[in-house]
């Protein structure tokens, strides 16, 4: 069976049901699996699956522990008519590439993809281990997330979930999502500071272990839906999976022909589930890590430093207005993996980058690791060619993006024109461009209007792309969480949220 370990050490190996239960580990590190299983099947005997398929094989891969049929109910629950493709993520051709459109969820996000199915791995879990708590779930978002999140684990039985976003640094149409959510359950408040505070907040709490005592007297269990936890990461290992899937069967690769990948990034946990894709047999060549003026990760790749001292940016791609890229932690165990092939010492070498990071806000990997990060490449893009690459790729090609898959297109535009590579690419569309209606309405001419709404219905009409459903009542709902708060409120507001 699979044991699951914490990137920064220690004796603790638990299964996949009660690292997806904890989130994080107690030493502050990201579970990981002792090893990435390879795939079951050979690529061969997996062309033609379907979606759901596909996504079982990866889950069961990772999570052995889960029964069949647990795992059946899983992806048959999550991945029902609430997508609005019947493929639940449609690959499209444009541009010299293709497109894994991962937006076709309630709330027009990537985030859907995982955040749909981790409330049953969650309850599923609890049912397996034995646990009759009331478990809290705890997420910091810097807009897609906490939607997701919410939409996820809303009136699900047994469970409470707060979301902390930061104020007035998320979309109109962002906030209004989560703003409006209803549920007993729910529980959402803007935090005055940036998304880096917001998840540093969460990270305290989690790690607080009188806090944990507190809540544990009340018969609460903290964990977390956002990709620190596992099980919200694995479930997207599937779609590049699948994306390699559908390549084959349109004969734009051939089989062992390897392809590129390329991901807008912010918290580095979907282009961290290529790689794991690659690691279990998936032929990936470059992963292309696309960040915006907050270009941290960009600069990690090109130098092997991170550093987190620097003006933070405020920008059209909100999604990726991140300096600390949490899940980062698990690709370097995993390279430390590849030079030491020990878990104690790998382990050794992140807890001192994790320490350098807390205390100086920067850290310096080794040569050895600079060399695995290879296969890494590293681009960024400022806000206003992040809207010419919208208008280029709409007038030329028909294709309308969203600012963070834009970011992606115009990052591996740059890569091409200095680098000779014709494998064939795949680029994480990661949200509907309805998502940010003013940026896109700007990007192709439309008129400044008074407001979202406008924008949206103006962007339908002079395109055709269709609005989702789920927006189309946004504007209507109550607005039912108002909390704004300051950044050291934030236990103080999940003390609130528990006592109702």
């Amino acid at each position: 069976m699979t044991k699951y370990i914490s990137t920064r050490g220690g004796n603790e190996k638990i299964s996949s049901a009660a690292a997806i239960i904890k989130g994080l580990a107690s030493n502050k590190g990201l579970y990981v699996p002792c090893e990435i299983p390879r795939l079951p099947l050979t690529i061969e005997e997996m062309v033609g699956k379907s979606y759901k398929e596909v996504a079982f094989i990866i889950l069961k891969s990772f999570f052995d522990d889960f029964s069949d049929d647990e795992l059946r109910y899983c992806v048959e629950s999550a991945y029902d008519d609430k997508f609005e493709r019947e493929e639940i993520v449609p690959i499209v051709q444009a541009g010299a590439v293709h497109f894994i459109e991962l937006f076709h969820g309630k709330t027009a996000a990537f985030k859907d993809i995982a955040l749909s199915i981790l409330p049953y791995l969650m309850t599923t879990a609890m049912k397996k281990e034995g646990i009759d708590k009331k478990v809290c779930i705890l997420t910091a978002t810097s807009g897609d997330t906490g939607k997701a999140a919410l939409e996820g684990f809303a009136d699900v039985e047994g469970t409470e979930i707060i979301v902390f976003y930061p104020h007035n640094a998320v979309s109109k149409i962002q906030e209004l999502q989560m703003t409006t959510q209803e549920g007993r359950n729910t529980h959402v408040f803007a935090i005055k500071g940036n998304f880096d505070d917001a998840q540093r907040g969460v990270k305290s709490i989690f790690t607080d272990s009188e806090f944990a005592k507190e809540l544990s007297q009340k018969n609460i269990l903290l964990s977390s839906a956002n990709s620190i936890n596992i099980g919200r990461l694995v479930p997207q290992v599937a779609y590049y999976v699948y994306a390699y899937l559908k390549l084959l069967e349109e004969k734009a690769v051939n089989l062992g022909e390897p392809m590129n990948v390329v991901v807008p990034t912010g918290n580095f946990g979907n282009i961290l589930a290529a790689y794991y894709a690659k690691m279990m047999g998936i032929p990936i060549r470059t992963f292309i890590c696309a960040s915006n003026k907050n270009k941290v990760l960009s600069d990690f790749f090109e130098t092997g430093i991170y550093d987190a001292n620097r003006d933070f940016y405020v920008t059209n791609s909100p999604s990726m207005d991140i300096l600390i890229s949490s899940n980062l932690e698990r690709l370097l165990f995993h390279l430390n993996m590849n030079v030491y092939k020990d878990h104690e010492k790998s382990s050794e070498e992140v807890a001192a980058l994790m320490a350098d990071l807390e205390k100086n806000g920067k850290y310096e990997v080794s040569g050895d690791i600079k060399k695995e990060m290879g296969m890494f490449v590293g681009g960024f893009v400022g806000p206003e060619l992040t809207l010419k690459t919208i208008q280029s790729m709409y007038n030329k090609h028909g294709y309308l993006m969203d600012t963070h898959t834009a970011v992606a297109y115009d990052v591996y535009s740059e890569y091409k024109k200095h680098v000779c590579d014709d494998f064939e690419t795949v680029i994480a569309s990661t949200a509907s461009p309805y998502k940010f209606p003013a940026s896109v309405a700007n990007a192709i001419g439309i008129e400044k209007m008074d407001d979202d709404f406008e924008y949206l219905q103006e962007i339908n009409r002079v395109t055709g792309v269709k609005i989702p459903s789920s927006f189309a009542d946004l504007k209507q709902r109550p607005v039912l969480h108002k909390g704004v708060i300051e950044k050291t409120e934030m236990p103080d507001a999940v003390r609130e949220s528990l006592k109702k």
